[in-house]
């Protein structure tokens, strides 16, 4: 009796301790992948720094061609620009309530080559990271899109000061979600060929 007392209380102790070198607030990747959805709907509270620099360091880790990394990233909590933003943008209002955003821009001279469309694949890249981050921190967020539009890269511009040989590919608002938003199932297996058309 004393035995098993003994490796119980050697068992909790175990747990508890060893529980906390492991990252508790993520997901394993297939569940991320799989439970990825475009969250509209937020409730306002501000996105910690932290969850932010996570989030970056995840864009950042995309593969590039020939590990160019054409991108820059801008990051926007201030209130005001948030809601700048959501004025001129008809496909994102839901900045009005997200606590952040990311504006992910493409850098066509550092890319291979100096090719847009390099940039361009590369920071979709970026991207899609980013939102699967977002998800992996129980956040919600969507891709909006800026390009190809000149009218929505050129409001971007204008409100974050952007150079004009860069392209604001994307606005990612983040939040946390109000209400539930489910994924979709896009599994189709109709768009699958095996071993050739």
């Amino acid at each position: 009796m004393k035995k098993l007392i003994l490796t119980s209380i050697i068992f909790s102790f175990l747990f508890f301790h060893f529980q906390n070198l492991f990252p508790q607030d993520s997901k394993d990747a297939l569940s991320v992948i799989y439970n990825r959805k475009s969250v509209r709907n937020f409730t306002g509270e501000a996105v910690s720094k932290k969850d932010l620099d996570k989030i970056l360091k995840a864009a950042m880790s995309a593969p590039t061609a020939v590990n160019k990394q054409p991108w820059s990233f801008v990051v926007v909590t201030d209130r005001k620009t948030l809601d700048k933003l959501a004025d001129t943008l008809p496909s994102a209002k839901m900045l009005y309530k997200a606590g952040a955003a990311i504006i992910v821009c493409a850098i066509p001279e550092k890319a291979m080559e100096k090719m847009t469309e390099f940039a361009i694949i590369d920071c979709s890249l970026a991207g899609e990271n980013i939102l699967l981050a977002i998800e992996a921190l129980g956040l919600g967020g969507l891709w909006t899109a800026a390009y190809p539009s000149p009218e929505r890269m050129n409001s971007i511009r204008n409100i974050l000061e952007i150079p004009e040989n860069i392209i604001p590919l994307n606005v990612i608002p983040i939040g946390h979600p109000e209400g539930e938003t489910k994924p979709k199932d896009k599994f189709k297996p109709e768009n699958i060929h095996w071993g050739k058309w």
